[in-house]
C-alpha cells in the first residue's frame, strides 16, 4: 500500500485500487454529538475496511483502551435525531445503538486494528480532527475581525 497526498492505494492482485479520496471522505463523516467532534462505528468500520462488528470487537477486547472519554455509545434519543438528519439511511438492520469515537478513540484504533491500511487511514483520519482547529488558528493569526480570540 502507497499514499499519495489525496488517495490511500492498496494492491489487489498486481492494480492499484482507489480506495477513497481521503480528506473530503474524512471530513463529511465528522459529527457533533454531545458537544464533541467524533466519527460513528460504521463510518470508521467503512474507512478501515472491516466490518462494524470486527471493529466493535476488537475495542471491546481492548476496552481499557477506550475510556468514557474516548468513545461513548449513543443513547435511543440522539440516534433517532441523527437517522432524521440522513437522507438516504445505511441504517437497515442494525441491532445495537451506535459507538461515537472522538478524536482520541479514533486514534487509539490503530494500536488494535492491525495493518497497513490501519495505519494510513488513522493518520489521514487525526489529520481531518485537526485541520479544522488549524485554519481557524490561522484566520486567527492574520487578525480576521470575524474570529473571536
Amino acid at each position: 500500500m502507497r499514499r499519495n497526498s489525496s488517495f490511500i492505494y492498496g494492491a489487489t492482485d498486481w492494480r492499484r485500487v482507489k480506495l477513497m479520496k481521503v480528506p473530503e471522505v474524512i471530513e463529511r463523516k465528522i459529527l457533533l454529538i454531545r458537544g464533541r467532534k467524533v466519527m460513528l462505528d460504521s463510518d470508521l468500520s467503512d474507512l478501515y475496511g472491516v466490518e462494524t462488528k470486527v471493529l466493535i470487537q476488537a475495542v471491546r477486547r481492548n476496552s481499557a483502551r477506550f475510556p468514557e472519554d474516548f468513545m461513548f455509545q449513543l443513547n435511543g434519543e440522539e440516534f433517532k435525531n441523527l437517522r432524521s438528519q440522513i437522507v438516504t439511511s445505511s441504517w437497515g438492520g442494525r441491532r445495537y445503538l451506535p459507538y461515537a469515537f472522538i478524536e482520541h478513540g479514533v486514534a487509539m484504533l490503530s494500536s488494535v486494528l492491525n495493518g497497513e491500511r490501519a495505519i494510513l487511514v488513522n493518520v489521514e483520519i487525526v489529520r481531518a480532527f485537526v485541520r479544522p482547529r488549524e485554519r481557524l488558528d490561522t484566520r486567527r493569526l492574520e487578525g480576521n475581525p470575524d474570529v473571536d480570540l
